[in-house]
């Protein structure tokens, strides 16, 4: 789903998502923002207008009739009966692995360059156990990250113990 308000506003889709019972979930990060010419420190969504929501979209029709902000988002490509979807493990999987770390970093389609993709791994043990993936390669990092993907939709790079990766 798009959420059109700007962060600064008092009532984010989510926030109304949420009030009316719906499961929806958005990477968030703090923020300090002038708000009212005062500075104050909110939590924002990473990606502006970029919501998650588990639920049918017969369901969701209703809803997003009724909050003029709300849209549909689509691919490239894709007809108008046919929004975005990610399948509900790929989902589960991501907000798990997100949630477990306090510091993700977040990073859009075609910003994880083929450079940035270091070595194959498999994460034994921890939160992350049965995890696979690839490791983050930047030079100069000190901390271990595994790269977490939603295809064509966003990336995170979660924090991994060197003890739990398990070279391929």
């Amino acid at each position: 789903m798009r959420d059109l308000k700007r962060r600064t506003s008092n009532t984010l889709a989510i926030h109304q998502l949420a009030k009316a019972g719906l499961e929806v979930f958005t990477p968030m990060t703090q923020m300090v923002m002038k708000i009212g010419g005062r500075m104050q420190r909110r939590e924002v969504p990473v990606i502006q207008d970029l919501l998650f929501v588990h639920e049918s979209k017969a369901k969701l029709d209703s809803v997003v009739e009724s909050i003029p902000s709300l849209q549909y988002r689509y691919q490239r490509g894709n007809t108008i009966d046919n929004p975005t979807t990610v399948r509900k493990e790929e989902m589960e999987r991501f907000m798990f692995a997100v949630n477990q770390t306090e510091t993700p970093v977040f990073y859009m389609p075609g910003e994880i360059t083929d450079a940035m993709y270091g070595k194959e791994v498999h994460i034994v043990g921890g939160a992350l156990n049965g995890y696979e993936g690839r490791l983050l390669a930047v030079k100069g990092m000190r901390k271990r990250r595994l790269i977490v993907e939603l295809p064509g939709l966003m990336a995170a790079a979660v924090e991994v113990e060197p003890e739990y990766i398990h070279f391929v």
